[in-house]
């Protein structure tokens, strides 16, 4: 199996599963408080939207960023599967209490062990390195910067929205488990 099928079926399962998850785990205002504030439609557009104009620029622009490293692609590879599977296995630890929307369900516990203890937000780990993979990929300075900028600030902003709903829901267990415990890198941010 050559390294572009192998590229091609983890973008395109990933890309199904992220249209599966929106269908199936929409939290309703009748199963939750909802408090996503537009922050998932945002992200869907910054997402569509850069990897519409990455695609785009690296077909009309000459490859300038590592034309000749051979081994770049297995990396983005490995990096896109890395990002695949901290993303998808945050996702299944959480279980019936992940949503697309930001959500706090009437009997949803703070997880606080597995990834989780590493960091407060794997999945969207998972996410910026699957940007970066597919941005590096492209092999064009503009595509990589418009990949990790345009998507990760909105996840930025959903991290905000978020978190201040876990806030509201969780109290003083989330400010204790905010303060021994990252973001998106563990021990750094």
């Amino acid at each position: 199996m050559s390294l572009t099928l192998v590229w091609q079926i983890v973008l395109g399962g990933w890309t199904a599963l992220e249209v599966l998850l929106a269908i199936m785990t929409r939290t309703s205002r009748g199963h939750g408080k909802v408090a996503d504030q537009g922050s998932l439609p945002l992200l869907w557009l910054a997402i569509g939207t850069s990897f519409t104009a990455s695609l785009w620029i690296a077909g009309a622009m000459p490859r300038n960023l590592l034309v000749h490293a051979s081994w770049l692609s297995p990396l983005c590879l490995g990096i896109l599967a890395l990002g695949f599977a901290l993303r998808f296995t945050a996702i299944r630890m959480l279980g019936r209490a992940f949503s697309v929307n930001v959500a706090i369900r009437k009997e949803q516990h703070l997880k606080q062990n597995g990834l989780y203890a590493w960091m407060r937000h794997p999945s969207y780990t998972g996410l910026v390195l699957m940007f970066f993979a597919v941005g590096l990929a492209q092999r064009n300075w503009i595509s990589l910067l418009i990949l990790v900028v345009v998507p990760n600030a909105a996840l930025v902003y959903r991290i905000h929205i978020e978190e201040a709903a876990l806030r509201a829901a969780f109290g003083d267990e989330y400010v204790e488990y905010c303060q021994r415990v990252k973001r998106l890198l563990p021990g750094i941010f």
